[in-house]
């Protein structure tokens, strides 16, 4: 029931139809364009007044019909490319992306935005599943062979202690750093097939030793080179110098730079997880390290070496070109092969790596498929340059008669060392027994 304030509340007049259209905003006598105010409003107002009004209205209409045909468009902008890109989870991120902001920041800079620079990312799945296949099998057959043929030299070179030459010395350098390398081979096949499994400290470790075999070998062949240069063109006063190279610069020319190098391991190598999978590798800062790094790995790893052996190897063969003798023609085929040996294993990995490093800096343009490419090479490249860990052997020792001889000798005396080994044993064990036998029997007679 309604109260008494109710009835004392007079009753407001019924609206008519066009008064009710004008509550609405529709406007007969509003300004010419648009119409949001009651025509009293223009009665009422000053002719002055009126024409601002209306001048603030019409511009308050533009710009809603503005904003109406930006958003109108940015939404004809925004579905086909994401009906294009729906295949692609980053390519819609990037849309969703767009669209946050651009409800944050308003309509006011549509058309603004630049989609040339988005880069499509580079997969590696099928590399993934080659290295898993190629680089274990390639890894094992190296540390079979490289297991056999650098131990075999070791094995020799021990037995050889006073007729060791010069270039003996540098064959026993280069097995050792050879035998270090082929041991880590394991990890890396692990590695390649299913993940690090080994830890943060093994990880340092095993890049530790491919640096240190990586740049020693390399220089160790260098040094070679110069005690051949030595010995063949400066035949007469060479010792002496060749001496010194091989007992004392060797250690200071090869050994010190090749574990000074090893730092950027020590600090940068590391175990991280990615989508449940650990991987050992070196994580720089920024890409620019991994370009300084490069460059490094390029100009101590192949050019300078490169130079020296290059050098050397060409003035001996300048030398031995113009004598004759078929001794002096199977030293030259030698350094030929050599020469052909280091550049066939390693140039076409640092090949791979300089196209790698060009695409970092922008010098390449940078494409999927070209990446794809570049990376499969440098992964068989660099595998394959692994094998100099057997070949040296080969090169530089089964192809001397020399060598053969004496690994012929050593493995005898190896044997007669074992067998004369059993046969004390075997003495040794028959006293006792007979010992305890006399023991045992005076026990019993007692």
């Amino acid at each position: 029931m309604p109260g008494a304030a109710d009835k004392e509340r007079p009753e407001a007049p019924a609206r008519s139809p066009r008064a009710r259209r004008h509550r609405r905003g529709g406007a007969r006598r509003g300004c010419p364009g648009g119409g949001g105010d009651s025509p009293a409003l223009y009665k009422a107002a000053r002719p002055a007044r009126r024409a601002e009004a209306c001048l603030e209205q019409r511009r308050v209409v533009s710009l809603r019909e503005a904003r109406l045909r930006q958003s109108n468009a940015l939404r004809a902008r925004i579905r086909p490319m994401a009906l294009s890109m729906d295949s692609s989870l980053d390519s819609l991120d990037l849309s969703s992306g767009l669209l946050i902001e651009l409800s944050e920041n308003g309509t006011d800079e549509i058309g603004s935005g630049d989609y040339g620079d988005y880069k499509e990312p580079c997969y590696q799945n099928e590399n993934a599943d080659f290295n898993r296949i190629f680089l274990p099998t390639i890894y094992s057959i190296i540390f079979l062979t490289g297991i056999i043929g650098n131990g075999l030299v070791i094995i020799v070179m021990g037995y050889q202690k006073k007729q060791r030459s010069m270039t003996d010395k540098y064959r026993l350098h280069l097995s050792v750093a050879d035998l270090l390398f082929v041991i880590t081979l394991p990890f890396w096949s692990v590695d390649a097939a299913i993940g690090w499994y080994f830890g943060n400290v093994l990880c340092k470790a095993v890049h530790v030793i491919y640096t240190v075999n990586l740049y020693s070998s390399v220089l160790i062949l260098a040094f070679i080179s110069l005690d051949r240069y030595l010995a063949i063109v400066h035949a007469t006063n060479s010792q002496r110098p060749r001496k010194l190279l091989a007992e004392k610069v060797v250690y200071v020319g090869v050994w010190l730079p090749a574990l000074l190098l090893t730092v950027p391991d020590l600090i940068f190598a590391s175990t991280s997880e990615i989508e449940r999978k650990y991987l050992c590798d070196r994580m720089y800062p920024h890409e620019n390290w991994l370009i300084s790094f490069r460059f490094q790995h390029i100009l101590v790893g192949l050019v300078l070496p490169g130079l020296i052996i290059l050098t050397c190897y060409c003035i001996i063969i300048s030398k031995l070109s113009h004598s004759k003798g078929h001794q002096k023609r199977k030293a030259l085929k030698t350094t030929v092969i050599l020469i052909l040996a280091f550049f066939a294993c390693w140039l076409p990995y640092y090949i791979g790596i300089s196209i790698d490093t060009f695409i970092l800096l922008g010098v390449i343009r940078r494409r999927c498929s070209l990446e794809t490419i570049v990376h499969k090479w440098i992964s068989i490249t660099e595998a394959l340059a692994f094998f100099h860990c057997c070949l040296n052997p080969i090169l530089y020792a089964f192809l001397g008669a020399k060598f053969k001889t004496s690994a012929q000798n050593a493995l005898t005396s190896v044997s007669r060392g074992s067998s004369l080994k059993i046969l004390s044993k075997g003495k040794r064990a028959g006293h006792s027994s007979v010992s305890t036998e006399s023991e045992s029997s005076s026990f019993h007679s007692s």
